[in-house]
């Protein structure tokens, strides 16, 4: 199995491309409201964080590395959910707001998890 199919079998990068994806989709709407451009801006990079840092962690040599970008992964899932829970429920419906809530909630835990795991083997 090559590392490329190795990464795409990894749930929490599974669902950070997934989460990017709805994160575009719900806020295309609001990107022309002058005041959601930076917000919209800010959510779009959050997100996109998640699965770049898990991408560039994997393609490090050492495991302290591949855990240092995890960390940083959750930590942009922990942006990405605060900032749908504090600050996007203005314009956006309560369901798609728990929903995103829930998907960044599973990818906090499935990096939590493999952090642990990789810390202490």
């Amino acid at each position: 199995m090559s590392t490329e199919d190795k990464l795409h079998q990894f749930g929490a990068y599974r669902k950070a491309c997934e989460l990017f994806d709805l994160v575009v989709s719900d806020l295309a709407p609001l990107a022309r409201e002058p005041m959601c451009q930076r917000l919209v801006s800010q959510q779009v990079a959050s997100a996109d964080s998640i699965a770049a840092n898990i991408e560039e962690g994997y393609g490090r040599s050492s495991r302290a590395d591949y855990v240092r970008f995890l960390v940083i992964a959750r930590g942009s899932a922990t942006e990405t959910r605060g900032r749908y829970e504090q600050r996007l429920h203005h314009w956006l419906p309560a369901e798609t707001i728990s929903a995103r809530v829930a998907l960044c909630e599973e990818i906090v835990a499935i990096l939590s998890a493999t952090i642990r795991r990789l810390r202490s083997g």
